[in-house]
Parts: structure tokens; sequence; C-alpha cells
């Protein structure tokens, strides 16, 4: 044991999968691992000497609402010495919320004094099955250029595999239309390429945050679709779109000078058998122009 280097117990943490940082008494992060830098894009020389909500990870639960001051599980637990877990929203370096699990444990000295805590955390999104969907989709030439996801075509192909899975088994599914609010104005006022950046942030946190059995792809624009399978009730499609919805609005993207937020509108519906894929979209479409008339950053269901 003689022969380990000092530095062992860093090179240990900096070969795991999961994420790992420690933070002291202030919550200012003094270690910061690789698996850190890869899963959140922040690199060790951003991030150590900061707090975690200085415009960092800020985290939010799935309704978007932020837990880096009141409801922090890290900071509870620099209070009270308790293990704890949660499955929260991180912000990415890239803009979008990435889902993570994470773990905090105390760090105490030797008089058993809580002197930092340590944040161990995954990635909590279909990974592997995203990638390898990916790989699929551009091979087929199903893919956004821009965004990285689902393309129309591949959308509209998903769709009627859905239709025929409904009429021949019944299992039901649903469709969310969803359309990035005032995005004329982003580009009027910050430019068309801040705008790619806003359409590439609200794809990769669709994707991030939906079920891996359910198509997320862009239809053209500015507008979005999730083609969403195995539901139960009306009250799941809702409670999805609803989940989509404030995590866009909780993220954003960083300009020179300032943060860029945007907020999307969202139409809901469950297929029918009358249904046809052309009558599903169009109704789906037409929910989500009674948001926009409605005050926008809202969903509509029907």
């Amino acid at each position: 044991m003689d022969d380990i280097s000092p530095n062992f117990h860093e090179t240990l943490l900096d070969n795991l999968y999961d994420g790992v940082y420690f933070v002291d008494r202030e919550r200012q992060i003094t270690f910061w691992n690789k698996a850190a830098e890869r899963i959140t894009g922040f690199t060790k020389a951003e991030v150590l000497g900061k707090r975690c909500a200085d415009n960092l990870l800020r985290h939010v639960d799935d309704r978007g609402n932020p837990l880096c001051e009141g409801a922090c599980p890290l900071s509870h637990t620099l209070r009270d010495g308790v293990l704890r877990s949660a499955s929260v929203f991180l912000h990415h370096k890239q803009g979008h919320r990435l889902p993570v699990a994470i773990g905090v444990s105390p760090i105490t000295d030797s008089g058993q004094n809580i002197i930092g805590a340590v944040e161990i955390f995954r990635d909590d999104s279909a990974t592997i099955a995203a990638l390898e969907h990916l790989k699929e989709l551009e091979d087929l030439a199903y893919l956004d250029g821009l965004t990285r996801i689902a393309n129309r075509a591949y959308l509209e192909t998903f769709v009627v595999g859905k239709f025929n899975e409904l009429q021949r088994l019944g299992w039901s599914f649903g469709v969310i239309f969803l359309d990035v609010d005032r995005f004329k104005l982003v580009n009027d006022t910050f430019g068309h390429q801040a705008g790619d950046v806003v359409l590439k942030m609200v794809a990769k946190t669709l994707l991030k945050n939906c079920r891996s059995f359910d198509l997320v792809g862009r239809w053209g624009g500015e507008e979005f679709v999730c083609v969403v399978s195995k539901l139960k009730d009306a009250d799941q499609i809702i409670d999805i779109a609803d989940r989509l919805r404030v995590l866009v609005e909780s993220a954003w993207v960083s300009l020179a000078d300032s943060s860029l937020h945007v907020t999307i509108s969202l139409g809901a519906t469950l297929a029918r058998i009358q249904d046809t894929p052309e009558t599903l979209i169009h109704r789906a479409d037409e929910l989500m122009y009674q948001s926009k008339a409605a005050g926008r950053n809202r969903l509509t269901y029907k």
C-alpha cells in the first residue's frame, strides 16, 4: 500500500462511468470528475470554485420547479447529513435539459462534523438505445440534418405503423404537436445562427426526456411532433406533454452576453379508430394553435 500514488483516489474517481462532484459547506465545487464533464458538457476548469446554482447545472424537478435554492437535495444533506437520492433534470452546457438520477452523501471530518457533500449522478435517458436509433435513422435518410432527430418523412411512416397496431391489436397511442413560441422574433433579434442553436436545444430537450419507446421528430421549421405509445389513458399523454413544456421553458442557451429562453405551445390528442394519419396530425396541429391563441406556453388537449 505504500506505493499507492497520492493521486490514486482522484484517478479512481475520474475513471468512473458516473459523474461525481464534491462541494464544501458553501456549496462551492471542489472536485469534478471526467464523467461529470462528459455528461454535463462543463469542463473542470469551468466549474471548480463555483456553485452549481451559478448558471451551471440548475437542477429542476419534472414540473420545472428550480431546486438549487429551497429544495436542493445537496443543501439538505449539508444541513442534516442524511443520504438522499432523486430523479432531477440538469441544465446541459448546450442548453437542453437532461434527466439524471442523483445520490448525495455528506463528507465529514474526524470529529463527524459535516464539511461538504458528494453528489454522484448518471444520465437517466436511454442513451445507448438513442444512439442506435440515431444510426438507423441516418442510414435510412430519415434524420433531420439540423437537429439530428427524426425528420417528417420518418414521423409519417411511424404514425402509419402505429395505426396498424391500433386497428389490429388495439394498442392506444397519441400525438403531441409542438411549436416554438415567437421563433421569428428570435431569428430577427439574435440572428438565424442563434435560431438554429435554439432549435437544437429544444430538440435535445424533447429527445432526452421522451420515453425510449416514444418518437420525437422535427415536423418542419420550428414545429416538432412527439408520437406517444403505450398509453393507459388521456391523463398520461397530458402529463407527458406538460412535462416537456416545463422542461423546455426551464432550459436556455447561452449567448455572448445573455441567456436566451424560449417556450413551446402544444396540442395533444389520442388516436381514434376512425382517424387517418392526416386527420390525427391535423387535429393535434389545430389544438396547438388553440394554445397559441390562448396565450402561448400551454397545452391544449382534446
